[in-house]
């Protein structure tokens, strides 16, 4: 993550919260009054984004001193003490909704990430994200992932070729959008992996023949067509499953051999994990 990104989000973040002052604070606490509070995790699971949460106490107000209990990705459970904070009491209640926001979207990110993973163990399929991310805060979401055990896919349209069921449709053919595919990169200088989706099991065969490719995604086969495919494959390219996987239906994909299986519902669809910034 760069420092200056994350600085950058947070600074619009506080500015957007508390525009022209926290009048509530400002009304019912008095300006020299220091205080402490502790984040309270109320949810077993992953705890993530806490040197998020640092630097919005910081940007808030240097004069906030944080002490961590725990590590980002760790497992955490109800009643776990996460951090203190010590400071103003003004500066606390101002940074205190942009911290929990934050910390119990990238927290509840990371535990659904790692019950996923949790569910391929020892299938040598590894768990991966999607661009289905919350604008402005990809970097966030993605970090989530990471700290829950997963890994990233791409992290834009600038860091991978990804050939989709438009992108063939629109070029012709599966094979005029390699072939096009190949030209651009050479013509560019671009060294960048291509990953093409095939839909029908059909599709692999004239993938491999047409040449380029360096993962097969298989979107939305059924695990007995993810097997056979992987035994089309036989190990030419990469694998990867893609498509309404579930948690219950994980472990099949996986078993049937594939590198890797991508979970839009990592970032998507989220329950943010329940915790409490509380005054001691």
């Amino acid at each position: 993550m760069k420092d200056k990104e994350l600085e950058d989000l947070i600074a619009r973040a506080i500015s957007e919260d508390i525009g022209n002052g926290d009048h509530t604070s400002l009304a019912c606490i008095d300006a020299n009054s220091e205080g402490k509070a502790k984040l309270l995790v109320k949810e077993e699971g992953i705890i993530a984004g806490l040197r998020v949460a640092v630097e919005v106490f910081r940007q808030t107000d240097p004069e906030i001193v944080p002490l961590l209990m725990v590590n980002d990705g760790s497992r955490v459970k109800h009643g776990d003490v996460a951090f203190t904070v010590t400071g103003s009491q003004q500066s606390l209640l101002r940074a205190e909704r942009l911290a929990l926001n934050i910390l119990q979207r990238m927290s509840g990110i990371a535990t659904v990430t790692a019950q996923y993973v949790d569910a391929v163990k020892e299938t040598g399929a590894k768990i991966i994200d999607t661009r289905k991310t919350t604008p402005g805060i990809r970097f966030l979401e993605k970090e989530a992932v990471r700290l829950g055990g997963g890994f990233n896919h791409r992290m834009g349209l600038y860091d991978m070729i990804m050939i989709k069921d438009n992108h063939i449709d629109f070029a012709g053919s599966i094979v005029a959008a390699l072939n096009r595919t190949r030209k651009y990169l050479e013509q560019n200088g671009l060294d960048l992996k291509i990953v093409i989706e095939a839909r029908r099991l059909d599709d692999i065969s004239e993938i491999i023949a047409a040449g380029g490719a360096d993962r097969i995604m298989f979107d939305n086969f059924t695990p007995e067509e993810t097997g056979k495919a992987v035994e089309i494959v036989n190990g030419r390219t990469e694998t990867e499953s893609s498509g309404g996987i579930t948690l219950s239906t994980v472990r099949e994909y996986a078993l049937c051999g594939v590198d890797y299986i991508s979970i839009g519902a990592l970032t998507h669809h989220i329950k943010s994990l329940d915790m409490s910034l509380k005054a001691f």
